[in-house]
């Protein structure tokens, strides 16, 4: 009976943790309640271990956010780590339904970082870009962080390393609206004569975007798939890495 008892004290404190975290904003005592339908000195008892753990976070007004914990941890280097390991899956499967390299970036320090890559089927386009710097302009990665802010935007001239590459300040700023219109963002020739990408946000528990995927490969390849079908099928897919990390658009719209 004890172990019955003590099962079910930490699936109720999973199932609050789960609601606080999920809820991408602070949660008053009285909504959890009614929305998990425990009892008040249940809840109360509850949320007083998860905030000595510090699970959980209990702001000026009263209201319940997740702790210092969740805080510490993304701010770990293994963090880095974890979000590959967690978007390996999604990964993969994008590799398998476009035959194309997918590559996961986050934002650091100014700049996209591709932390993880999952090679192309193909010989033609098997190459690394795991940590190689380049204009993040130019790239499909670079553009959906800019447009979403998870960075800010470049300062001064736009550098040009094609024809195709968006130098136009106006054009960009333009581009950027487009990308968040229809939620995926795409480089055709900016970076290098021959080589697309397309690529998508990643969000967690709020709608904050942390990270971008892409899927990149010869521009012959990426046309011939087909370039909207390429980013539909992005934003499909990322929806479902997305809500791993807590964020479910059907509760919550975030532009």
């Amino acid at each position: 009976m004890a172990t019955h008892t003590g099962s079910q004290a930490v699936e109720r404190a999973g199932a609050l943790l789960g609601v606080i975290v999920e809820s991408g904003t602070p949660r008053t005592f009285s909504s959890l309640v009614d929305e998990l339908g425990m009892a008040k000195s249940t809840t109360s008892r509850l949320l007083h271990a998860l905030e000595r753990s510090r699970l959980v976070h209990r702001d000026r007004a009263g209201a319940f956010r997740p702790g210092a914990l969740f805080s510490l941890h993304a701010a770990r280097p293994s963090a880095l780590h974890d979000l590959s390991e967690l978007a390996r899956p999604t990964m993969e499967h994008l590799s398998e339904l476009s035959r194309e390299t997918v590559n996961l970036a986050v934002p650091r320090g100014g700049t996209p970082v591709q932390i993880d890559q999952v090679e192309s089927r193909y010989l033609l386009g098997a190459v690394s870009w795991v940590g190689v710097d380049v204009p993040a302009h130019c790239t499909a990665l670079g553009k959906v962080l800019y447009a979403y802010g998870a960075l800010d935007l470049p300062r001064g001239a736009l550098e040009r390393r094609t024809a195709h590459s968006p130098v136009d300040r106006a054009q960009f700023d333009h581009a950027l609206i487009e990308v968040r219109r229809r939620g995926w963002a795409a480089s055709l020739d900016e970076l290098e004569l021959g080589l697309a990408a397309v690529g998508a946000p990643v969000r967690t528990v709020d709608g904050t975007v942390v990270a971008a995927v892409s899927v990149s490969g010869p521009t012959s390849r990426v046309n011939e798939y087909g370039i909207t079908r390429l980013g539909d099928l992005l934003v499909a897919e990322l929806r479902g890495l997305s809500a791993l990390l807590g964020h479910y658009p059907a509760r919550r719209d975030v532009s």
